[in-house]
């Protein structure tokens, strides 16, 4: 079943609950599903596994920048919507690594590669960076490899 089944499935599911909250979050992630099925170049086979969790990524992201901004403004009605639909987004994302997971991943990738200074970072995040795709924040690897080879 596709993420866009789940989601239209999801959304039924709380209109009839009439979940207001939840209901806005879904509506959100199906328009962005929308958008990039009929964006130009986008295959007629739908989305991938990889796109998809691109995508709820990049959503959850937002989610949680815009969370940031709203609490240092004192916004916290804005602050809890961005919150709610943070939590709606992580449930259809793959559960995230332990900061122990990605050290551990990381050290192997470091290893792979060979890397042995800051300098070879660009080598490592690389890799990184597609190994982990959704299941880490890449603002977590970066600096975790710059720990690692600093």
């Amino acid at each position: 079943m596709s993420l866009k089944q789940i989601i239209d499935a999801d959304i039924k599911k709380a209109m009839l609950a009439q979940q207001k909250d939840e209901l806005r979050a879904l509506r959100g992630i199906k328009s962005m599903i929308l958008l990039a099925e009929t964006a130009e170049g986008a295959s007629e086979a739908g989305l991938s596994k990889d796109a998809e969790i691109k995508l709820l990524s990049k959503a959850a992201k937002q989610r949680k920048d815009s969370a940031q901004v709203f609490a240092s403004q004192g916004r916290i009605d804005l602050e809890q919507n961005e919150l709610v639909e943070l939590a709606v987004i992580e449930r259809y994302l793959p559960k995230q690594l332990s900061l122990e997971e990605i050290k551990a991943k990381l050290q192997e990738i470091i290893e792979k590669v060979g890397a042995k200074s800051p300098s070879d970072m660009g080598k490592v995040m690389g890799i990184a960076t597609k190994e982990l795709a959704g299941l880490a924040d890449g603002k977590i690897i970066s600096e975790t490899v710059k720990a690692l080879l600093g």
